[in-house]
């Protein structure tokens, strides 16, 4: 029962949960975030642009089309985060299977 509490109440730190695509492009573009996959396999991912940076995956960028239609053919929701503890804008961001008990805090 405690755990059921815990999910309704909700402040800007903690994940969040959602297959909505509409929210999950908002989100993303929001942050500068496009829609990618690890090259050659279909794990999803968000790329943010990182002037300069250095990325340890080999992310292929795919439309939004795409990204949908790889999301739901493997049945998966979008565990985000809109601010850190401390009030600043969030990336984080992991695609988990829907219904999973896979959660951040």
């Amino acid at each position: 029962m405690a755990k059921t509490a815990a999910r309704q109440k909700t402040t800007n730190y903690q994940a969040h949960r959602t297959d909505d695509h509409n929210e999950i492009k908002r989100w993303a573009e929001a942050r500068g975030g496009h829609p990618a996959v690890v090259d050659g396999t279909e794990i999803l991912r968000i790329d943010f642009d990182e002037p300069g940076g250095d990325n340890d995956e080999n992310l292929r960028r795919i439309s939004w089309d795409e990204f949908f239609r790889i999301f739901d053919s493997r049945n998966l929701e979008f565990l985000y985060q809109d601010r850190t503890h401390d009030g600043k804008i969030s990336r984080f961001n992991k695609f988990v299977r829907a219904g999973s008990e896979d959660e951040h805090r």
